[in-house]
């Protein structure tokens, strides 16, 4: 049986080693495709959440809101025994009141909303 040189031994290693590699490339664009796939789906399921919130929420500037828009001109709290309220009072003269009641807890808090 003839001994192998050397060099020549590493060399077919070396092209043995290219052909391993070359076989696991030709998986890499079926996997790249599907994986651009699913990208392609989650961004279209995306378009579509964001076309449902557009349509549900209401603008910034709707009519019907009891809160004016623009600055706050200033703030009284009221508390009498268990109820209070906090005024609104805004920039263009008109005001809102929330309703506060005092929680149960160690230290006097407030909730007004």
């Amino acid at each position: 049986m003839p001994r192998i040189a050397p060099a020549l031994f590493s060399t077919l290693m070396m092209v043995a080693g290219l052909m391993a590699i070359t076989g696991c490339r030709k998986n890499q664009p079926s996997w790249t495709t599907s994986q651009a796939e699913a990208i392609n789906r989650l961004e279209l399921r995306l378009d579509q959440l964001e076309h449902r919130i557009g349509q549900t929420t209401p603008s910034a500037t709707d009519t019907n809101s009891k809160t004016p828009a623009g600055p706050v001109k200033s703030l009284t709290f009221r508390m009498e025994s268990t109820d209070g309220r906090l005024r609104v009072y805004w920039a263009d003269g008109s005001d809102s009141d929330l309703l506060c009641t005092k929680e149960q807890s160690t230290r006097v808090q407030w909730a007004c909303g």
